[in-house]
Protein backbone atom coordinates (compact mmCIF):
# COMPACT_ATOMS: atom_id res chain seq x y z
CA UNK A 1 0.00 0.00 0.00
CA UNK A 2 2.85 2.44 0.52
CA UNK A 3 4.52 1.43 -2.83
CA UNK A 4 1.31 2.23 -4.37
CA UNK A 5 0.39 5.23 -2.68
CA UNK A 6 3.94 6.36 -3.51
CA UNK A 7 4.13 5.70 -6.79
CA UNK A 8 0.69 6.57 -7.95
CA UNK A 9 1.35 10.70 -6.26
CA UNK A 10 4.56 10.52 -7.92
CA UNK A 11 2.79 9.58 -11.36
CA UNK A 12 0.28 12.24 -10.84
CA UNK A 13 3.21 14.92 -10.33
CA UNK A 14 5.17 13.61 -13.61
CA UNK A 15 2.21 13.67 -15.91
CA UNK A 16 1.20 16.99 -15.07
CA UNK A 17 5.13 18.44 -15.17
CA UNK A 18 5.28 16.93 -18.52
CA UNK A 19 1.62 17.83 -20.41
CA UNK A 20 2.09 21.78 -20.77
CA UNK A 21 -2.13 21.43 -21.65
CA UNK A 22 -2.26 20.65 -17.62
CA UNK A 23 -0.09 23.75 -16.13
CA UNK A 24 -3.56 25.19 -14.94
CA UNK A 25 -3.88 26.16 -11.29
CA UNK A 26 -6.07 22.98 -10.41
CA UNK A 27 -3.27 20.81 -11.34
CA UNK A 28 -0.94 23.14 -9.86
CA UNK A 29 -2.61 22.56 -6.24
CA UNK A 30 -3.00 18.76 -7.11
CA UNK A 31 0.29 18.16 -7.50
CA UNK A 32 1.13 19.78 -3.96
CA UNK A 33 -1.72 17.55 -2.74
CA UNK A 34 0.07 14.53 -4.23
CA UNK A 35 3.20 15.84 -2.60
CA UNK A 36 1.51 16.16 0.90
CA UNK A 37 -0.05 12.77 0.61
CA UNK A 38 3.40 11.09 0.56
CA UNK A 39 4.97 12.92 3.18
CA UNK A 40 2.02 12.54 5.06
CA UNK A 41 1.94 8.31 4.46
CA UNK A 42 5.90 8.07 4.62
CA UNK A 43 6.10 9.80 8.37
CA UNK A 44 4.57 6.99 10.11
CA UNK A 45 4.08 3.87 7.16
CA UNK A 46 7.98 3.97 6.39
CA UNK A 47 8.81 3.94 10.54
CA UNK A 48 6.22 1.40 10.96
CA UNK A 49 7.81 -0.75 7.94
CA UNK A 50 11.70 -0.47 10.19
CA UNK A 51 9.72 -1.67 13.07
CA UNK A 52 8.29 -4.95 11.48
CA UNK A 53 11.66 -5.35 9.82
CA UNK A 54 13.87 -4.81 13.51
CA UNK A 55 11.16 -6.49 15.44
CA UNK A 56 11.25 -3.53 17.40
CA UNK A 57 8.22 -0.94 18.58
CA UNK A 58 10.35 1.47 20.54
CA UNK A 59 11.02 5.40 19.37
CA UNK A 60 13.03 7.97 21.25
CA UNK A 61 11.38 11.33 23.45
CA UNK A 62 12.92 13.15 20.16
CA UNK A 63 11.78 11.01 17.12
CA UNK A 64 7.99 10.72 18.55
CA UNK A 65 7.61 14.34 18.87
CA UNK A 66 9.24 14.82 15.21
CA UNK A 67 6.76 12.37 13.87
CA UNK A 68 3.47 13.91 15.67
CA UNK A 69 4.95 17.62 14.07
CA UNK A 70 5.49 16.25 10.65
CA UNK A 71 2.15 14.26 10.81
CA UNK A 72 0.11 17.25 11.58
CA UNK A 73 2.07 19.09 9.36
CA UNK A 74 1.28 17.01 6.13
CA UNK A 75 -2.65 16.21 7.82
CA UNK A 76 -3.04 19.71 7.65
CA UNK A 77 -2.04 20.80 4.37
CA UNK A 78 -4.10 18.12 3.23
CA UNK A 79 -6.82 19.91 4.57
CA UNK A 80 -5.58 23.58 3.67
CA UNK A 81 -5.38 22.34 0.13
CA UNK A 82 -8.11 20.89 -0.40
CA UNK A 83 -9.76 24.75 0.89
CA UNK A 84 -7.93 25.74 -1.76
CA UNK A 85 -8.67 23.55 -4.50
CA UNK A 86 -12.51 24.30 -3.54
CA UNK A 87 -11.81 27.51 -3.80
CA UNK A 88 -10.16 27.31 -7.04
CA UNK A 89 -12.98 25.71 -8.16
CA UNK A 90 -15.63 28.39 -6.96
CA UNK A 91 -13.64 31.02 -8.95
CA UNK A 92 -13.41 28.83 -12.17
CA UNK A 93 -17.18 28.34 -12.35
CA UNK A 94 -19.21 31.34 -10.43
CA UNK A 95 -16.64 34.05 -11.83
CA UNK A 96 -14.95 32.35 -15.40
CA UNK A 97 -13.95 35.62 -16.75
CA UNK A 98 -12.24 37.01 -13.78
CA UNK A 99 -10.35 33.41 -13.01
CA UNK A 100 -7.21 33.97 -15.08
CA UNK A 101 -6.94 37.15 -13.62
CA UNK A 102 -7.65 36.49 -9.90
CA UNK A 103 -5.87 33.06 -9.99
CA UNK A 104 -2.65 34.13 -11.37
CA UNK A 105 0.74 32.37 -10.48
CA UNK A 106 2.04 34.44 -8.00
CA UNK A 107 -1.75 34.37 -6.27
CA UNK A 108 -1.70 30.40 -6.56
CA UNK A 109 2.17 30.19 -5.03
CA UNK A 110 0.98 32.60 -1.88
CA UNK A 111 -2.05 30.07 -1.46
CA UNK A 112 0.10 27.22 -1.40
CA UNK A 113 2.50 29.01 1.11
CA UNK A 114 0.00 30.05 3.42
CA UNK A 115 -1.32 26.69 3.66
CA UNK A 116 1.75 25.59 4.47
CA UNK A 117 2.33 28.62 7.19
CA UNK A 118 -0.97 27.72 8.86
CA UNK A 119 -0.30 23.72 8.80
CA UNK A 120 2.99 24.60 10.53
CA UNK A 121 1.24 26.49 13.26
CA UNK A 122 -0.89 23.94 14.46
CA UNK A 123 2.13 21.32 14.25
CA UNK A 124 3.93 24.02 17.00
CA UNK A 125 0.71 24.19 19.06
CA UNK A 126 0.66 20.42 19.45
CA UNK A 127 4.36 20.51 19.87
CA UNK A 128 3.76 22.96 22.59
CA UNK A 129 1.25 21.15 24.76
CA UNK A 130 2.68 17.65 24.13
CA UNK A 131 6.27 19.06 25.34
CA UNK A 132 4.57 19.30 28.84
CA UNK A 133 5.10 15.45 29.39
CA UNK A 134 7.61 15.51 31.98
CA UNK A 135 7.82 11.46 32.53
CA UNK A 136 7.89 10.11 28.61
CA UNK A 137 10.10 7.00 29.66
CA UNK A 138 8.67 3.28 29.10
CA UNK A 139 5.26 4.95 27.69
CA UNK A 140 2.84 2.79 25.68
CA UNK A 141 1.30 4.11 23.60
CA UNK A 142 -1.65 2.07 21.58
CA UNK A 143 -1.15 2.70 17.88
CA UNK A 144 1.32 2.18 15.63
CA UNK A 145 2.66 6.11 15.43
CA UNK A 146 2.87 8.98 17.99
CA UNK A 147 -0.59 9.65 17.63
CA UNK A 148 -1.19 13.40 19.03
CA UNK A 149 -4.79 11.99 20.52
CA UNK A 150 -2.41 9.89 22.80
CA UNK A 151 -0.06 11.67 23.80
CA UNK A 152 -2.22 14.74 24.88
CA UNK A 153 -3.58 12.22 27.35
CA UNK A 154 -0.10 12.12 28.53
CA UNK A 155 0.85 15.88 28.85
CA UNK A 156 0.29 17.73 32.41
CA UNK A 157 -3.01 19.02 31.73
CA UNK A 158 -6.24 18.95 33.54
CA UNK A 159 -9.05 17.45 31.40
CA UNK A 160 -10.86 20.69 30.97
CA UNK A 161 -7.97 22.32 29.52
CA UNK A 162 -6.68 19.22 27.37
CA UNK A 163 -10.49 19.63 25.72
CA UNK A 164 -10.29 23.28 25.01
CA UNK A 165 -7.23 23.42 23.29
CA UNK A 166 -8.34 19.95 21.92
CA UNK A 167 -11.82 21.73 20.64
CA UNK A 168 -9.71 25.25 19.45
CA UNK A 169 -7.21 23.43 17.34
CA UNK A 170 -9.93 21.24 15.82
CA UNK A 171 -11.98 24.30 15.29
CA UNK A 172 -9.74 26.21 13.68
CA UNK A 173 -7.53 24.17 11.58
CA UNK A 174 -10.81 21.77 10.81
CA UNK A 175 -13.79 22.86 11.26
CA UNK A 176 -12.75 26.25 9.37
CA UNK A 177 -11.72 24.75 6.14
CA UNK A 178 -14.42 22.40 6.16
CA UNK A 179 -16.67 25.22 6.20
CA UNK A 180 -15.27 27.13 3.35
CA UNK A 181 -15.24 24.19 1.12
CA UNK A 182 -18.82 23.33 2.23
CA UNK A 183 -19.56 27.42 1.30
CA UNK A 184 -17.49 27.18 -1.98
CA UNK A 185 -19.61 24.72 -3.27
CA UNK A 186 -22.76 25.89 -1.98
CA UNK A 187 -22.28 28.86 -4.41
CA UNK A 188 -21.17 26.40 -7.00
CA UNK A 189 -24.44 24.70 -6.92
CA UNK A 190 -26.21 28.13 -7.05
CA UNK A 191 -24.34 29.02 -9.88
CA UNK A 192 -24.76 26.00 -11.48
CA UNK A 193 -28.64 26.04 -10.79
CA UNK A 194 -28.77 29.34 -12.68
CA UNK A 195 -27.63 28.06 -15.68
CA UNK A 196 -30.81 27.08 -18.04
CA UNK A 197 -29.06 24.37 -20.44
CA UNK A 198 -28.39 21.11 -18.19
CA UNK A 199 -26.14 19.80 -20.19
CA UNK A 200 -23.89 22.72 -19.78
CA UNK A 201 -24.15 22.87 -15.50
CA UNK A 202 -23.35 19.03 -15.15
CA UNK A 203 -19.91 19.76 -17.31
CA UNK A 204 -19.24 22.15 -15.08
CA UNK A 205 -20.37 20.63 -12.13
CA UNK A 206 -17.99 17.34 -13.17
CA UNK A 207 -14.97 19.04 -12.78
CA UNK A 208 -15.50 18.72 -8.96
CA UNK A 209 -16.56 15.13 -8.50
CA UNK A 210 -12.57 14.30 -8.56
CA UNK A 211 -12.51 16.89 -5.66
CA UNK A 212 -15.28 16.42 -3.55
CA UNK A 213 -14.72 13.15 -3.78
CA UNK A 214 -11.31 13.15 -1.84
CA UNK A 215 -13.16 15.43 0.52
CA UNK A 216 -15.89 13.11 1.19
CA UNK A 217 -12.85 10.58 1.86
CA UNK A 218 -10.67 12.86 3.96
CA UNK A 219 -13.01 14.22 6.55
CA UNK A 220 -14.98 11.49 6.62
CA UNK A 221 -12.22 9.36 7.43
CA UNK A 222 -10.93 12.07 9.62
CA UNK A 223 -14.11 12.39 11.56
CA UNK A 224 -14.38 8.45 11.97
CA UNK A 225 -10.92 8.63 13.58
CA UNK A 226 -11.95 10.81 16.35
CA UNK A 227 -15.11 9.55 16.67
CA UNK A 228 -13.17 6.05 17.28
CA UNK A 229 -10.83 7.57 19.72
CA UNK A 230 -13.36 9.39 21.90
CA UNK A 231 -15.73 7.00 22.11
CA UNK A 232 -14.29 3.22 21.54
CA UNK A 233 -12.22 1.78 24.44
CA UNK A 234 -10.20 -0.37 22.18
CA UNK A 235 -7.13 0.03 21.12
CA UNK A 236 -7.48 -2.26 17.86
CA UNK A 237 -10.23 -0.08 16.78
CA UNK A 238 -8.00 2.82 17.42
CA UNK A 239 -5.63 1.21 14.90
CA UNK A 240 -7.86 0.35 12.47
CA UNK A 241 -9.30 3.79 11.78
CA UNK A 242 -5.63 5.22 12.17
CA UNK A 243 -5.08 2.77 9.16
CA UNK A 244 -7.90 4.10 6.74
CA UNK A 245 -7.15 7.56 7.98
CA UNK A 246 -3.54 7.65 7.38
CA UNK A 247 -2.72 5.13 4.82
CA UNK A 248 -5.92 3.97 2.94
CA UNK A 249 -7.20 7.81 1.93
CA UNK A 250 -3.59 9.06 0.58
CA UNK A 251 -3.16 5.67 -1.75
CA UNK A 252 -6.84 6.45 -3.00
CA UNK A 253 -6.19 9.83 -4.00
CA UNK A 254 -4.31 9.12 -7.05
CA UNK A 255 -6.83 6.57 -7.96
CA UNK A 256 -9.66 8.97 -8.07
CA UNK A 257 -8.59 11.87 -9.68
CA UNK A 258 -6.66 9.48 -12.25
CA UNK A 259 -9.78 7.45 -13.17
CA UNK A 260 -12.41 10.65 -12.83
CA UNK A 261 -10.51 12.99 -14.80
CA UNK A 262 -10.39 12.81 -18.72
CA UNK A 263 -7.21 15.11 -18.86
CA UNK A 264 -5.51 13.28 -16.46
CA UNK A 265 -5.99 9.90 -17.99
CA UNK A 266 -4.82 11.20 -21.43
CA UNK A 267 -1.67 12.97 -19.49
CA UNK A 268 -0.66 9.79 -17.83
CA UNK A 269 -1.09 7.37 -21.15
CA UNK A 270 1.02 10.27 -22.93
CA UNK A 271 3.80 10.12 -20.26
CA UNK A 272 3.76 6.13 -20.14
CA UNK A 273 4.29 5.72 -23.51
CA UNK A 274 6.86 8.43 -23.58
CA UNK A 275 8.58 6.89 -21.31
CA UNK A 276 8.10 3.57 -21.95
CA UNK A 277 6.73 2.50 -18.64
CA UNK A 278 3.73 0.51 -19.81
CA UNK A 279 1.22 0.38 -22.51
CA UNK A 280 -1.60 3.33 -22.66
CA UNK A 281 -4.11 2.26 -20.89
Amino acid sequence: MYLVTMLGNMLIILAVASDSHLHTPMYFFLCNLSLADMGFISTTVSKMIVNIQTHSRVISYAGCLTQMSIFILFGCMDGTLLTVMAYDRFVAICHPLHYPVIMNPRFCCFLVLLSFLVSLLDSQLHNLIVLQVNCFKDVEISNFFCDPSHLFNLACLDIFTNNIVTYFSGAIFGAIPFSAIFFSYYQILSSILRVPSSGGGYKAFSTCGSHLTVVCLFYGTGIGLYLSSAISLSPRNDAMASVMYTVVTPMLNPFIYSLRNRDMKRAMRRFLSQTNLGHPF
